[in-house]
């Protein structure tokens, strides 16, 4: 491979000045307001990327005028767990320096600002750092935002959890002061940048890690490169069985590009942890593709030269040896709504946030809620992985007032089906430049067809896992959906059948390139067969599977494009 020519990427990488590259002269060209050359592609390794109203393009072209250049961020938050006053301040800042005014929350136990222009940018990260929150390394060729399931109930187990993905989050951080010196006007320093762990040209391509806690898989540990599944004792975390290769993306027209589950490496204890982290990415870090960027990610690594190769790599890096796998079983991956009590005594309550975006919606003053309940608020939130929020921690004496403030802003909402709690987009349009069709604008009214669909049949008691994205890059996670849509082109999808509700098996292509009235004839259908047939408990993925409709995929290496 060191003979070919490497992708652009490396070249770029290399030249950056461990990621400094011109960003800061690039804040004073007034003549644009977007970021040139290298520069569109590293202010990613600072949680960022460039992105247009794609709604105005047009109209702006015909205008004469470029674009209308901003920034989309996307914060550091290992966990997802943020304090009331932390949530003020971002409210503050969505509220008076973004173009829509919105927080929203992501699928990767985040959150995110849409349209901040360049004059704000700066700013931006000045106003997250002043209450301890940055973005380094949520975007670019690092290991990005740790997830980890957000458990209100198992409080013990779930600080030691996330004691852990914080630890992960910060090891694994590149240790160039790039950040610190363009952001937040840190003093440069004379000795020279080293990246002892990520290396001087970073890795091959974006890597993802997760801390994950049996029995709720909410993190989709086969979406991730590197998952670690807790191992518990007597309700007291003992180690981690490791899962590496996880991925979702792939590319229309490509069979070298698909989805793949993650290997079972096998347990280690607790001690081990940091070790076994640090090997997985330096051995990505060596033997991932650095030519083709399409193959870059691990999944193709441990695909190339062998789950065995790289295991025997790992353990020799980190000096361990895998133990077996210790048992666990995963049962749902949905978040558990409404009050719960967690075993310190104290209650959580679990918040419904369609397509995690919070904005002031009519009749739903969903962000102005938020806001009010943070004024009062004693505990923490906690964002999950399905674009939710907790309102963790909530003494009983104040559970009366939260629900009071909840309910008054419509941030508790009963009317809200299983379906609909069940079904998850992407951003994709106006903002994402990679979009091919509508996925969270699309995402509301389709679940209300599917609402229907399901009443049709008598089946409202229950719920499919439905998931769209508006192309295959894999955000909304659809391909470890019942259902997925990938979209295609501006009101066509591929539809994906066979996903099952825990969370391991990927859905296959059952019709490609297909209206949205299609696909809902083809749901109409498939429900009305299901409702009929099914077995007690039978979920709607394993249904088309047991009844022939779609094979499944058992090797997605060798069989997901097999017909």
């Amino acid at each position: 491979m060191s003979e070919q020519k490497l992708s652009d990427n490396e070249r770029l990488k290399g030249q950056s000045n461990f990621l400094r590259g011109t960003i800061t002269q690039d804040l004073q060209d007034e003549l644009t307001g977007g970021f040139n050359g290298d520069n569109f592609m590293l202010i990613r390794f600072h949680g960022m990327y460039q992105q247009d109203d794609r709604d105005i393009r047009n109209e702006r072209t015909a205008q004469k005028l470029e674009p209308l250049h901003n920034v989309m961020l996307r914060a550091r938050l290992p966990g997802g767990i943020i304090t009331p006053k932390q949530w003020l301040v971002i409210d503050k800042f969505a509220e008076e320096s973004t173009m829509y005014g919105s927080i929203r929350l992501t699928t990767r136990q985040t959150f995110q600002f849409h349209g901040v222009l360049k004059r704000d940018i700066k700013h931006m990260h000045q106003t997250l750092n002043s209450t301890g929150i940055d973005s380094i390394a949520t975007a670019g060729d690092v290991n990005r935002n740790v997830l980890c399931t957000s458990n209100p109930v198992e409080s013990e187990l779930h600080q030691e959890a996330y004691d852990w993905a914080k630890k992960i989050s910060e090891h694994l951080l590149p240790k160039t002061r790039a950040y610190l010196e363009v952001w937040l006007d840190g003093e440069r320093l004379d000795t020279p940048d080293q990246e002892p762990i990520l290396g001087s040209t970073y890795l091959p391509r974006k890597f993802k890690t997760t801390v994950v806690i049996p029995p709720q898989n909410d993190v989709d540990v086969h979406a991730n490169d590197l998952n670690f599944v807790a191992i518990a004792d007597n309700s007291k975390l003992v180690g981690f069985n490791v899962l590496v290769g996880g991925g979702l993306a792939m590319t229309h027209g490509d069979t070298a590009t698909y989805p793949r589950k993650a290997t079972d490496f096998g347990f280690i204890p607790l001690s081990h942890t940091l070790a076994v982290a640090e090997a997985v990415v330096t051995t990505q870090r060596d033997m991932g593709n650095r030519v083709e960027r399409k193959n870059a990610k691990t999944k193709y690594t441990l695909e190339r030269v062998g789950v065995e190769v790289f295991k025997a790599e790992v353990e020799k890096r980190a000096g361990i040896q895998f133990a077996e796998s210790r048992p666990y079983e995963f049962t749902g991956r949905g978040d558990r709504f409404g009050w719960v009590d967690g075993i310190d005594g104290k209650q959580h309550l679990t918040l419904f946030i369609e397509n995690g975006r919070i904005l002031d919606f009519p009749g739903k003053p969903l962000k102005t809620g938020l806001r009010e309940i943070a004024k009062i608020h004693k505990g923490d939130f906690r964002l999950t992985a399905n674009q939710n929020l907790i309102i963790a921690g909530v003494p009983k004496k104040d559970k009366a007032k939260i629900e009071k403030l909840a309910l008054a802003h419509g941030l508790i909402d009963d009317s809200v089906s299983e379906q609909r709690k069940n079904s998850m987009a992407c951003v994709a349009l106006p903002t994402c430049p990679l979009a091919m069709a509508e996925a969270e604008r699309f995402l509301p009214e389709f679940v209300t067809e599917i609402e229907g669909v399901l009443a049709k049949h008598g089946v409202t008691d229950d719920s499919i896992i439905f998931r769209v994205t508006g192309c295959p890059n894999g955000c909304g996670r659809a391909m470890l959906a019942e259902i997925g849509l990938v979209g295609k082109a501006p009101g066509r999808y591929n539809l994906h059948l066979g996903g099952n509700r825990e969370g391991t098996r990927i859905p296959r292509m059952y019709k490609e390139n297909i209206t949205d009235r299609q696909i809902l004839e083809d749901i109409d259908a498939l429900v009305g067969r299901w409702a009929q047939e099914r077995e007690a408990g039978e979920g709607f993925g394993d249904f088309v599977i047991r009844a022939g409709i779609i094979a499944p995929v058992v090797d997605s290496a060798r069989d997901f494009y097999a017909v």
